[in-house]
C-alpha cells in the first residue's frame, strides 16, 4: 500500500468524483465486448445488450447468455417449488444463519418503519405513503454465491410492504443456481427468481419480456455492465443506485489493534480487484504494524491474487490529528467507514458523508454485511455524499394530497392566480378566478 503523509497530499489523493461509466475497467473486461459486439466501451455495449432485449425478449436472453456467458438456458424462471425446497441442500448451519441474518435485518426495518412511516395532514395539504407494487432485484453470482445480498434487498422490501418481489440472478456454467442462494430467496419471500445476469436481466427488468414481468425499480449491486445497464434504464424504472467496487476507510489511533486494521482491509481487498482500501492513522508506529500484518495475513488467505491487486492501489495515510481524518473521510464518504480510535463516539458526530459507520475495536465490517441488521447495499464511488444505503425509503412513495373549501379558496385563490398570471399563464389564473365568480 502507497503511503502518504500529510493532509495536504492525502486530499489531493482522495478528491473525487466517479461517475459509473468512469469506474476502471480491466483490459480483460474490456476484451469480451470487442470480441462480441465490437467495440471496447462497455457502455456501448450495454446499449447494445439493453435494445436487444427491448425488442426480442426472451428470445434475446437466451441468446445472449449463449454468447456472453457461453450458457445454453433451457428456461427463464425457477419454479417456486424448486426455491422453496432449497432448503433441503443447504448446510443446516448455514440455513441457520440465513435465518438469524433476516430476522435481524427485518427488526432493524421494523423498527425504521416505525420511526418514519408517519402520513401527514395540515390545514389545506397531506402526503400518504404507498408501497411500490412490483421491484426487483439483482443479485451477482455466476463463479460465486451471494444469498446475504438477496436478504439485504427483499427483506427491507417486504418490510416495506411490496406486493411483488422478482430476484435475477445468473447461474452457474451448468446452468444452475446455488441452493444457497435459493433457500435465502424463499426465507426472505421472493416471489419469482429469474436466472438471468448482467445487462440482459437489467434490461429485462426494466422493459418486461414474455416471461419477465416489468417492475418499478431495480435494486441490487453488480459489475460494471450491470451498473451501467442501471444507469442507461433509469428513467425507464426507478433504480437504487450505481453501486462500483467496494471500499473501506480505517480512521485508527495509537489505540487500534492493528491485527483487526489489517483484517477488515483485507476482508474488503478480497472482494474485487478494484476495491478501495485505505487507512488514515495518526500513528506512525501503527502504520507500520498494519503493513506488517497485511503482508503476513494476505499469505494465509485464499483470494491472494485479487488482494495483491487491490492492494497495489490501496492507501495509508498519516495525519498529524483527528480532525483530518475525519475531514478526509467526509471528503472521500466512503462505502465503509470504520473508527477505531479512544472516542468514536465523539468523532461519529463530526461524520457527514459515508455510507455505514462502524464504531469500536469489535466492530467489522463483515458483522455489518451480513447479521447485524441494516441493509449492506451501500453508496459507493463518493455517492454517499447525497446518496443513503439501500431502506425501506427505496420501495415507497409518497402522494401529495390538496384539500381546499371555499375559505381556502378566498384566502388563497387571489395570491395563486396573481403568481400565474405573472408567469403568463392566463388559463392557470381563469381556473382559479372562476372559482372567486370573477370570471
Amino acid at each position: 500500500m502507497k503511503v502518504i503523509e500529510g493532509f495536504d497530499a492525502a486530499r489531493k489523493a482522495l478528491s473525487r468524483l466517479v461517475p459509473a461509466e468512469s469506474y476502471p475497467v480491466s483490459d480483460s473486461v474490456k476484451r469480451k465486448p470487442r470480441e462480441m459486439f465490437r467495440t471496447a466501451e462497455p457502455e456501448q455495449a450495454v446499449r447494445l445488450i439493453i435494445n436487444e432485449v427491448r425488442h426480442r425478449g426472451d428470445e434475446a436472453i437466451f441468446d445472449l447468455t449463449a454468447k456472453i456467458d457461453g450458457i445454453k438456458l433451457v428456461s427463464l424462471e425457477i419454479p417456486r417449488s424448486v426455491f422453496a425446497s432449497a432448503r433441503q441442500e443447504v448446510d443446516d448451519k448455514l440455513f441457520s444463519a440465513l435465518k438469524l441474518a433476516a430476522e435481524r435485518i427485518s427488526a432493524f426495518h421494523v423498527a425504521q418503519k416505525e420511526n418514519l412511516w408517519h402520513e401527514l395532514t395540515t390545514t389545506n395539504a397531506g402526503q400518504q405513503i404507498r408501497p411500490l407494487e412490483r421491484i426487483g432485484i439483482y443479485v451477482p453470482g455466476g463463479t460465486a454465491s451471494y444469498p446475504s445480498t438477496v436478504l439485504m434487498t427483499a427483506v427491507p422490501a417486504r418490510v416495506a410492504g411490496v406486493k411483488e418481489v422478482i430476484l435475477a440472478t445468473p447461474t452457474g456454467k451448468d446452468g444452475t443456481v446455488p441452493p444457497a442462494t435459493l433457500a435465502a430467496a424463499d426465507i426472505a419471500g421472493v416471489d419469482r427468481v429469474f436466472r438471468i445476469g448482467g445487462a440482459q436481466a437489467i434490461a429485462a427488468l426494466a422493459y418486461g419480456t414474455d416471461s419477465v414481468p416489468k417492475v418499478d425499480k431495480i435494486c441490487g449491486p453488480g459489475n460494471i455492465f450491470v451498473v451501467l445497464a442501471k444507469k442507461l434504464v433509469f428513467g425507464a424504472v426507478a433504480i437504487d443506485g450505481l453501486q462500483g467496487p467496494s471500499e473501506i476507510m480505517i480512521i485508527a489511533d495509537d489505540t487500534a489493534n492493528p491485527e483487526y486494521c489489517a483484517a477488515d482491509l483485507l476482508a474488503q481487498a478480497e472482494h474485487d480487484p478494484l476495491a478501495s482500501v485505505i487507512l488514515v492513522t495518526t500513528s506512525r508506529v501503527l502504520a507500520d504494524e498494519v503493513s506488517r500484518e497485511l503482508e503476513k495475513q494476505s499469505k494465509e488467505l485464499s483470494r491472494q491474487s485479487i488482494i495483491a491487486e487491490s492492494l497495489k492501489s490501496g492507501i495509508i495515510v498519516l495525519v498529524e490529528n483527528l480532525d483530518d481524518a475525519v475531514e478526509l473521510a467526509n471528503l472521500y464518504a466512503p462505502e465503509h467507514l470504520c473508527l477505531m480510535i479512544k472516542d468514536a463516539d465523539a468523532c461519529l458526530k463530526r461524520v457527514t458523508n459515508a455510507g455505514c459507520v462502524l464504531t469500536g475495536n469489535a466492530a467489522t465490517v463483515v458483522l455489518g454485511d451480513y447479521v447485524v441488521g441494516p441493509s449492506h447495499v451501500l453508496p459507493t464511488g463518493g455517492t454517499a455524499r447525497f446518496s443513503s444505503p439501500l431502506n425501506i425509503t427505496d420501495f415507497i412513495k409518497f402522494i401529495n394530497t390538496v384539500s381546499i373549501d371555499e375559505s381556502a379558496l378566498k384566502q388563497l385563490g387571489g395570491a395563486a392566480a396573481t403568481l400565474a398570471r405573472a408567469e403568463g399563464l392566463d388559463a392557470h389564473a381563469r381556473a382559479v378566478e372562476k372559482r372567486l365568480h370573477l370570471h
